[in-house]
């Protein structure tokens, strides 16, 4: 089949060719022995005039030509062999023009010179055969009855010029002949059946009192200034049309811009963004979506979607552990978060709904909805399906990468649950021959690149490794004893003494974190004011200790106020300066320990080593206590590369 196919695409156009040049050649032969009158030379010589005069509508596939208005003319005017010569002539300037930019095979110039005359030897005889050989010639008395013929005679003369040409570009290029027709001939029609009205205006005109010739030449200079004129409009449609693009180049680029920002904060490249967006558009062709507002809203929704994190503390975004309950609640949120931002953006076409359901399932267990099947835009489910793959096949604070391979059989296996079966089948067939990773993007800001390194390096100030024997020997002691200890009080009690020998630590604050709270609480406080800061609270994420808990990164040096508030009013001594570290074990966090100086001697970086063992030493009292409550494991991340709402 393939190969029959093969040999009909080489036999066409020979055989356009062939039937072409024959229309031409009976035409010729016909007008030899029928020779028309001087009108027919005036039209011929405004089609050829007017053969460079035509027009597109900016943003879209329609365009016009004047004449066609003159060919058709002298077609119904003359008969099948003077209208196919004017189209033969017509062609033949059009291809010797186009030659003149550009060297065009002597195959396509001779289609071009012979397909056009063949469609209009063929329309121009039907029209003969309905409307009479004394049709015309009455036209001036009864003009009604040529309208069915005149309707017949433009649609098949459109139908075959634009379908002939649209089946060689099909052969040449191996697509779809409709599709081709579709996208780039189809608007066309304004053209042929204004032709065709135009045709019949100038055949009463002409035929009027006898006067043909004069009138012809009269009237053929009005299509020109008409051409003119609107020209001059569609100039002006263009320059607005052109700046109307120019501020879309600036909107997306400031959504990009935002885009990569958000990025930054989820520690995660600025690449990632922009192979998501192309894995998209390309997904989304194969898929056959060719809507352009549904492309347009794809590819500013594949920047846009995980602007809802800006809600969501960069603690829970960057845990690279296990999420815990209420830590997926918040993460969540971003979905309808997002959405709600965008809304009050008029976008053009439909982004916010593909950004608020990127996260339905379909089976219906997603969220924010909890939409299934086709009631989740496509979008959406493309959307899903790449940002998956990519976030799989990238490192994130919470698990290494996983191959490619990996991570198409885990789309497989969640295909018909998670993910739309036929998106997934389809990216999976163009995963390894359409979707190569894009380079990294060159068009990027430096200042850009500089926000991301800075997120993803933090703000930690970390100290030179300590070489001096005695606080080697000291740090051992620190460890040991906070690690001998029977419980978090005594732990702090048996190195209180060795840590003030080190530092001004006037207070030694233990908070512990409550996860279903989700804040910090000062159970152990030994040293000044420790019965007036025992059992403060502090929200993760605020403060001074509640920043160093979210971020996992300690604080030096900075003012205690910060973090006890009005509480320093009370107290004298007044706390002035504070030192903070976090307590984790395996990834998670267990708590902080914070050390307050009520004297002007300043903490150093040097200090944050012998915190850090007292940290560690605490980290092992607090464990266990940490997991006596056997919690049920969470349901949405059963494996390190199982479903997690960060995937996206």
């Amino acid at each position: 089949m393939t190969r029959l196919r093969a040999h009909g695409e080489r036999l066409f156009l020979p055989v356009v060719i062939g039937a072409g040049v024959c229309a031409v050649v009976a035409s010729l032969c016909e007008l030899a022995v029928n020779p028309v009158d001087l009108r027919w030379f005036v039209l011929a010589g405004l089609t050829v005039l007017s053969g460079s005069a035509t027009l597109r509508l900016p943003g879209t596939a329609v365009s016009f030509s004047i004449s066609d208005s003159f060919t058709m003319a002298a077609a119904l005017l003359f008969g099948p062999a003077a209208g196919t010569m004017t189209v033969a002539i017509d062609g033949l300037v059009i291809s010797m023009r186009l030659a003149a930019r550009r060297p065009l095979p002597a195959r396509r110039v001779l289609y071009n010179a012979t397909a056009p005359p063949l469609a209009m030897w063929c329309a121009a005889h039907v029209f003969l055969w309905l409307a009479g050989r004394d049709g015309v010639a009455h036209a001036r008395y009864a003009l009604g009855h040529l309208v069915g013929p005149l309707l017949v005679f433009a649609a098949i003369f459109f139908a075959l010029n634009t379908g002939l040409v649209a089946i060689a570009i099909a052969c040449e290029q191996r697509v779809s002949a409709l599709h081709i027709w579709r996208e780039h001939f189809s608007g066309l029609w304004l053209t042929y059946f204004g032709g065709a009205v135009v045709a019949a205006q100038l055949i009463v005109l002409v035929q009027e009192r006898d006067a043909g010739l004069l009138v012809l030449v009269l009237l053929a200079p009005i299509p020109l200034i008409i051409y003119a004129t609107f020209k001059h409009a569609v100039g002006r449609m263009e320059d607005r049309v052109g700046h109307l693009d120019q501020m879309n180049g600036m909107y997306l680029s400031t959504i990009e811009t935002l885009a990569q920002a958000i990025d930054a904060k989820d520690q995660v490249t600025h690449g990632h963004i922009r192979r998501v967006q192309q894995y998209a558009i390309k997904l989304a062709h194969a898929l056959g979506i060719t809507d352009a507002s549904e492309l347009q809203a794809l590819e500013a929704a594949s920047l846009l979607h995980d602007v809802g994190k800006l809600a969501v503390p960069e603690h829970i975004l960057n845990k690279p552990s296990t999420l815990t309950p209420l830590e997926f609640d918040k993460m969540k949120r971003h979905a309808d978060v997002g959405a709600d931002i965008l809304s009050s953006i008029s976008f053009p076409y439909p982004v916010v709904p593909i950004v608020r359901h990127h996260h339905e399932n379909w089976d219906g267990t997603g969220y924010p909805a909890g939409l299934a099947g086709e009631a989740i835009p496509i979008g959406a489910r493309i959307l899903s399906v790449v940002d998956c793959f990519d976030a799989m096949t990238s490192d994130r604070p919470y698990r290494q990468r996983v191959s490619p391979q990996e991570a198409a059989r885990l789309l497989q296996a969640r295909s018909g649950t998670m993910y739309d079966p036929r998106v997934v089948k389809t990216f999976l067939e163009i995963r390894e021959t359409t979707l190569t990773p894009p380079p990294d993007c060159p068009d990027t800001s430096d200042a850009m690149t500089n926000i991301t390194r800075t997120v993803q390096r933090g703000t930690r100030r970390s100290a030179a490794p300590p070489h001096d024997r005695e606080l080697l020997a000291t740090l051992f002691d620190l460890g040991f004893h906070a690690a001998q200890a029977g419980n978090p009080a005594d732990g702090v009690a048996n190195v209180q003494a060795v840590v003030q020998r080190l530092m001004p630590a006037d207070i030694i604050a233990l908070y512990v974190y409550s996860p279903e709270a989700d804040h910090l609480i000062a159970t152990v406080v030994v040293g000044a004011h420790a019965a007036q800061i025992s059992g403060t609270t502090i929200p993760l994420g605020q403060r001074l200790t509640g920043w160093v808990a979210a971020n996992r990164q300690p604080i030096v040096n900075s003012d205690a106020a910060l973090d006890l508030g009005n509480l320093t009013l009370k107290l004298e001594p007044t706390p002035q300066t504070c030192l903070s570290a976090p307590i984790c074990a395996d990834g998670d966090l267990l708590g902080v320990v914070t050390i307050y100086s009520t004297r002007r001697q300043p903490f150093t970086d040097g200090h944050v080593p012998v915190l850090e063992v007292l940290a560690g030493g605490l980290a092992r009292l607090l464990r266990p206590q940490a997991d006596a409550p056997a919690l049920e494991p969470p349901p949405y991340r059963t494996s390190d590369y199982a479903p997690d709402s960060r995937v996206h």
